[in-house]
């Protein structure tokens, strides 16, 4: 069976990483997309719109056998929360998010012999309370600050975290066994 490369449009660590624990040959190329969207529409829907932006812009300069991207959100009380601008902004964020239930969303795009498909995961995650000194310490670590809803549960976040529904894997940013399942089906060969 010929090896495969899978094209990475994310220049995301955990999604390098989680492709590398499986041994799945790949290569980064990630792109600038304009990652705007409409607040109006659901946030399954945003994920997926984003990650198609982003295998698309790959394979309008290459056109590659398959191409994986993907997107992930954070969604509370009918708001995304993205990444933190700055430490005042994460320090709201996670407020925000203490005592309570948020979704995550990761968005999934593939593009398979020019074909392009899209799915998402939602994770529900459910936060410890949070006093401001508990807030304070874990902005200090610098993690939250490249991360949607300001916190990494693969990290030093997974201590604010009392409770998951659904996928670990989608909050940290690839639902990993669906990615793969759609991957075979699209006739990616898979190592052995």
């Amino acid at each position: 069976m010929l090896k495969q490369t899978l094209i990475l449009a994310s220049s995301s660590p955990r999604r390098k990483e989680l492709l590398e624990e499986l041994q799945i040959p790949f290569v980064i190329s990630s792109s600038n997309v304009d990652e705007s969207f409409d607040p109006s529409i659901s946030p399954n829907e945003i994920v997926m719109e984003l990650a198609r932006r982003k295998v698309e812009a790959i394979y309008a300069d290459e056109q590659y056998p398959f191409i994986l991207g993907a997107d992930t959100v954070v969604y509370l009380n009918g708001a995304i929360l993205g990444k933190p601008a700055s430490p005042e902004e994460a320090f709201r964020m996670l407020r925000e998010l203490s005592g309570k239930t948020h979704s995550v969303y990761t968005g999934v795009a593939i593009m398979a012999n020019g074909i392009c498909s899209t799915f998402y995961e939602k994770t529900d995650v459910l936060f410890w309370e949070l006093t401001d000194d508990e807030i304070h310490d874990y902005l200090d670590t610098g993690e939250p600050f490249d991360k949607a809803g300001a916190y990494g549960i693969q990290g030093v976040g997974r201590t604010l975290v009392k409770e998951i529904k659904g996928d670990y894997f989608t909050v940290v940013g690839l639902p990993i066994s669906r990615t793969v399942r759609e991957l075979k089906a699209k006739g990616f060969n898979m190592p052995k």
